[in-house]
């Protein structure tokens, strides 16, 4: 039986992609096994009326060897 740990992390991009593509490398380096990403918010900034960047905050789950 495995066992599944879940962490919260925020993260951002210049899409929402990038966003989800950097929690994912950045929790990757000190966890392993990574298995899924769920993004539970996803926020814009705006910088002179313009959409900067996004923001996101996941929960990504993982197995515990």
């Amino acid at each position: 039986m495995a066992i599944v740990k879940v962490i919260e992390v925020l993260s951002e991009g210049k899409s929402i992609e990038k966003a989800i593509e950097s929690a994912i490398k950045d929790a990757g380096k000190t966890v392993r096994n990574i298995r899924s990403v769920y993004v539970q918010d996803i926020q814009a900034i705006v910088t002179s009326n313009k959409v900067s960047k996004y923001r996101i905050n996941a929960k990504i789950s993982f197995t515990v060897e």
